[in-house]
C-alpha cells in the first residue's frame, strides 16, 4: 500500500494545488502542464497516471469522466479520478484532498471516479 499522490489536470485551479501544499507540504501534487501533458488528451492523462501511480484531479467533469468510464468499460486500469465542479468552494476541495492523502491509500481509489468535496 502507498500514500496517495496527485496529478492536477491542465485546467485545475492552481489555488487548489497551492492550498493542499500549504496545509501539507509533503503531499506529492504534480501538474500536467509541468510534465508536458498540457495538450494531452484526457485518455493520455489517465494513462500517464496509471503508469506513474497518480490520482488525477480535474475540473473536466464531462470529458474526463467520459474518458475514465470508457477506460473502465474496456477493462483498462484507472488509478482514480477526482472531479471538481468549477464553482465548488476551493477550501472544501483542499480539505478533501488533504483528508484523502492522510487517511487513505492510493490503491483504495483504483477504478473509482469521485466528485469532490467528499
Amino acid at each position: 500500500m502507498s500514500r496517495p499522490r496527485f496529478l492536477a489536470d491542465h485546467d485545475l485551479n492552481d489555488y487548489i494545488v497551492a492550498g493542499v501544499l500549504r496545509l501539507e507540504p509533503s503531499v506529492q501534487f504534480l501538474r500536467a502542464r509541468e510534465l508536458g501533458l498540457a495538450r494531452a488528451s484526457d485518455d493520455q492523462v489517465l494513462q500517464f497516471a496509471v503508469a506513474n501511480p497518480l490520482l488525477v484531479v480535474s475540473h473536466d467533469v464531462t470529458t474526463m469522466s467520459d474518458a475514465a468510464y470508457k477506460r473502465l468499460g474496456q477493462g483498462l486500469p484507472l488509478t482514480g479520478l477526482f472531479l471538481v465542479k468549477q464553482l465548488t468552494p476551493v477550501a472544501a476541495v483542499i480539505d478533501s484532498l488533504v483528508l484523502i492523502w492522510s487517511a487513505s491509500e492510493l490503491e483504495e481509489w483504483g477504478g473509482r471516479v469521485q466528485y469532490l468535496p467528499l
